[in-house]
């Protein structure tokens, strides 16, 4: 397994990849950045999104080795250099999302716990981080504070999710649960024209990842499957329980896309809300992938991103200038220093 770099998207150097077995026998692309500092702030693991792949995190991940972290990354079962479940490698398939969490661990005992300073950190994005929250409110995160970055606690464009559960549920039932939703397709997002995207205003970041995109070949999915979304409706539905938020231990950080039309911004705003141990934002005018934005959004993101991990100068907000709080006093993260 390798990782495909390209002219606009170049990898970071000192890059180890491989490949780690997940305990019921799934092969998962990793790949692990040694810290570049001589007194390591910590370890950063990146949870991606459904349909994403390690090449698109390039960027983040230079900018966190120069923050003296040392990075994880891995691509999720089903997408990217990872195994594929089903004959099409295009189809963003998961036979069902509880199987993510066997990903996770085996990226802890292989990966974390061998090679990786502590603590340990996962930033997470959009699918990747409503699995971290999961995982978290479970006691099976292995972290010590988490990033959510637009968590999908549900989505913007579904009015009814409970038909939408049921009319998954039923298709799975009827053995449909390989297919794609209706009116999906092999051709990945990232690939589609910049008009009209859901993700960035950035235009050159949006070319990058295309090209990223084309140069993984299969590695870039298409739509997600029926199982899939089937999955989906079901972790949505526990992270909008009242008690989901409030089971949560570890100190997290929630940045919420003020312009998201794939996530429902208010529903991350009620889960944020009722955190114990975290603090959220909106970032104005933000479209779903916060890390792909235009530098003026992008920048403070960052900010806010590099004071809460550990080693920040302060776990709080104050330099995310572009962001307002999702309330007015939004609960304090934690001010001890996280725990191995």
């Amino acid at each position: 397994m390798k990782l495909v770099p390209t002219a606009a998207n170049p990898e970071p150097p000192g890059a180890v990849v491989g490949r780690i077995v997940a305990r019921d026998g799934a092969p998962l692309r990793v790949a692990r950045w040694p810290a570049r500092a001589a007194h390591p702030r910590g370890t950063v693991v990146i949870f991606q999104g459904r349909a994403e792949f390690i090449e698109k995190y390039f960027e983040t991940i230079e900018e966190l080795l120069a923050r003296g972290f040392c990075v994880v990354a891995f691509d999720w079962r089903g997408q990217g250099g990872s195994e594929r479940m089903l004959a099409d490698p295009r189809k963003g398939h998961v036979g069902r999302f509880g199987l993510y969490a066997r990903d996770v661990e085996a990226i802890a005992a292989q990966v974390l716990a061998r090679d990786c300073p502590r603590p340990h950190a996962v930033l997470a994005h959009s699918m990747g981080a409503a699995i971290a929250l999961d995982l978290a409110r479970r006691g099976r995160l292995p972290a010590e504070r988490i990033v959510a970055l637009a968590p999908m606690i549900a989505l913007a464009q579904v009015r009814r999710p409970r038909l939408a559960h049921a009319g998954a549920t039923l298709f799975w039932l009827m053995g449909l649960g390989g297919s794609f939703v209706p009116g999906g397709g092999e051709t990945s997002v990232a690939t589609k024209p910049f008009a009209g995207n859901l993700l960035t205003s950035d235009r050159l970041r949006y070319a990058r990842n295309a090209d990223a995109a084309a140069a993984l070949k299969d590695g870039a999915i298409g739509d997600p499957t029926i199982a899939w979304a089937r999955g989906a409706f079901a972790l949505m539905r526990r992270l909008q329980e009242p008690r989901a938020a409030l089971e949560i231990r570890i100190p997290t950080l929630v940045l919420a896309a003020g312009a998201d039309r794939l996530v429902s911004t208010p529903a991350v705003e009620r889960f944020a809300a009722r955190l114990k141990t975290g603090n959220a934002i909106v970032v104005p005018g933000a479209r779903h992938e916060l890390l792909n934005e235009v530098d003026a959004i992008r920048a403070p993101v960052m900010a806010a991103i590099d004071a809460f991990l550990p080693g920040g100068e302060e776990p709080a907000l104050a330099d995310a200038s572009a962001a307002t709080p999702v309330a007015a006093q939004p609960p304090a993260v934690a001010q001890t220093a996280p725990t191995a």
